[in-house]
């Protein structure tokens, strides 16, 4: 696989910085954004500290807990439950220079029941057992050990607090991709990777105000959502991310074709809404467009194995583009584009209709796939087939330099046409097809004994091509 065509070069990489809010467990929560090469980095805004507005919002998180404890050593005794155990998460540990601390207890559970227990709790000693220099998975042996009665030594670090509760304020956010990029989890700070995902607007999340931009995990089971301010700041934002996902995506591919030795041409790739003919809702496809097919994935595939199993493969040199532009029955019409593609197949004629989220989405793809089709087209240079005219076998070429001829079973020509001497083409959906050269003998038909729709897609695919090469349309 080789990456080919101007469009696989021409995207450089933006980087941004910027306050937003982020849809976080059905609420949204104010974060500074920065957007790097690869991805997006989220950390949680402190409410203390420039921004005044939060702090009302966003108070200090620590409040429930008793000041004259901090800094004190406890004991605190527990009783385990058959169900849930003592009712608290750790974290920390000597592998990240913290103490074990108690990050998380569980509402009615052992360690809740006591109510001497506090997130923040450093646990020095387990039973007499030293946890001080204690790592994360000692630590937790030390605990499930311990027996129905457990005695923990323990002291409250009023200042780790806020950040257990900032963490989990942001838990959920993010996804990890194959380079194993992700956050640190003993950080507030998340990380969002832009390798093959899904960016788009007003896909999940209804945005009357066009406000809130969307990213999604590759396989499609993650969102990060955030909301600026405006539209145009959701748009600068957009077009930053976008430009780096496309660099990317660039990228990706090459290592790709690099690591699995496939030979196709890959000319453009990256996520597509396909619109349900039934329905008229939008499912996103991951598609790329070859050297010779649109092919259409139903998330971003990751390995050989994955790119030869496609939802659907259509050829560029049966495909033609039926319409693109803005969506104008939609309410979002400057952000929304659309553009229809038919293919013909053995089954006839399958429609597609895809939307992109800018015009230079729009203008990219269609771009790519006329030109596919013309260089597939040239390429392939002729089309034959055995068919019947008038009850004899016979065969039937299409060729793209010197049109349409029809020569019988020992290779003698019947009769051979120019393409500038075709005037009508039709087909009966079935087998026929008839073509009209002009003249008293001039009408032909002619039984493909099959469906005729791609014989037909493919005659206009090289009437299109050079036209194009004549300089007649560009």
């Amino acid at each position: 696989m080789t990456l080919g065509g101007v469009l696989m070069s021409q995207y450089g990489t933006s980087a941004r910085t910027g306050h937003v809010e982020v849809y976080v467990k059905e609420q949204w929560v104010p974060v500074m954004v920065s957007l790097q090469e690869d991805c997006l980095t989220i950390t949680l805004e402190d409410a203390n500290s420039e921004r005044p507005d939060l702090v009302a919002k966003y108070p200090t998180p620590d409040e429930s807990t008793p000041d004259s404890i901090a800094n004190q050593k406890r004991v605190v005794r527990v009783v385990k439950e058959d169900v849930g155990g003592l009712g608290i998460s750790i974290k920390g540990g000597k592998e990240n220079n913290m103490p074990i601390l108690i990050s998380k207890i569980f509402k009615g559970l052992a360690a809740d029941k006591t109510n001497g227990l506090y997130v923040g709790d450093a646990i020095m000693f387990c039973n007499g057992e030293d946890l001080r220099n204690a790592s994360h998975d000692e630590a937790v042996r030390a605990l499930k050990k311990a027996g129905k009665e457990v005695e923990l030594e323990v002291k409250y670090l009023k200042e780790v607090t806020p950040y257990f509760k900032k963490s989990s304020q942001l838990e959920g956010i993010g996804w990890s991709y194959d380079g194993g990029k992700t956050a640190n989890k003993y950080t507030d700070t998340k990380i969002v990777p832009l390798r093959y995902a899904l960016l788009t607007r007003n896909l999940a999340m209804p945005d009357p105000e066009s406000r809130i931009v969307e990213i999604h995990s590759p396989d499609k089971r993650h969102l990060f959502a955030f909301r600026c301010k405006d539209t145009a700041t959701a748009t600068a934002w957009f077009n930053a991310i976008q430009s780096n996902c496309l660099t990317l995506n660039q990228t990706c591919a090459r290592e790709l074709s690099s690591g699995i030795g496939d030979e196709r041409d890959i000319r453009l790739l990256g996520w597509l809404c396909e619109q349900d003919p039934i329905a008229r809702g939008w499912t996103p496809v991951f598609a790329a467009v070859t050297e010779k097919d649109l092919v259409l994935y139903k998330m971003a595939p990751s390995c050989k194995e994955d790119w030869d199993l496609p939802l659907s493969s259509h050829p560029l040199i049966s495909t033609r583009l039926v319409h693109s532009g803005p969506q104008n029955n939609s309410p979002r019409k400057n952000f929304c584009f659309t553009f229809g593609t038919r293919t013909g197949s053995r089954q006839g004629i399958e429609s597609h209709v895809f939307k992109v989220e800018s015009q230079r989405d729009l203008a990219s793809w269609t771009r790519i796939i006329v030109q596919g089709g013309h260089a597939a087209a040239e390429a392939q240079k002729e089309v034959s087939l055995p068919v019947l005219w008038k009850g004899q076998n016979m065969h039937f070429t299409v060729h793209y330099e010197n049109g349409f001829y029809l020569t019988d079973a020992n290779n003698e020509s019947v009769w051979a046409y120019p393409y500038e001497r075709l005037r009508v083409s039709s087909d009966d959906c079935n087998h026929l097809l008839w073509l009209d050269f002009g003249g008293q003998d001039g009408e032909q038909e002619i039984d493909l004994q099959t469906n005729p729709k791609p014989l037909v897609f493919i005659m206009h695919t090289f009437l299109s091509a050079k036209v194009t090469r004549m300089g007649l349309i560009v």
